[in-house]
């Protein structure tokens, strides 16, 4: 399996999901990454505002960000290479770069039909 960071713009906590507005995007990004680690599969996430050093001690973010400013964030790294710059992956992106199995990060909405997914409504 590849290795796996996310590099983030400065935001309020280190997942970004706080506060009166949610960004609905860090809401599917939070939502994946505690589903790979609920599979044992890890994915570091850095946030420039709570692990700048993370920053400076990447080579190839450092010199990203030296290139296009943390504007251009988030980036995602696998394997000590950018992959993604300026977005997040999306789910098969995720399964594809990590080499997962598909069904990973679509079992949860086929459990079943309703918000517990097991059929309780």
């Amino acid at each position: 399996m590849n290795r796996m960071k996310i590099f983030e713009p400065a935001m309020c906590c280190p997942t970004g999901v706080c506060g009166v507005s949610v960004d609905p995007e860090l809401l599917r990004i939070s939502t994946v990454l505690n589903t790979l680690k609920n599979n044992g599969i890890t994915v570091e996430r850095y946030n420039l505002n709570s692990a700048p050093m993370e920053f400076i001690k990447n080579q190839v973010v450092n010199e990203y960000i030296n290139s296009h400013g943390p504007e251009g964030l988030p980036v995602v790294v696998v394997d000590d290479k950018i992959v993604i710059a300026g977005r997040y992956p999306t789910n098969e992106e995720f399964v594809k770069l990590l080499h997962l199995p598909e069904h990973i990060l679509t079992q949860q909405k086929k459990q079943g039909n309703c918000c517990c997914g097991g059929g309780c409504c």
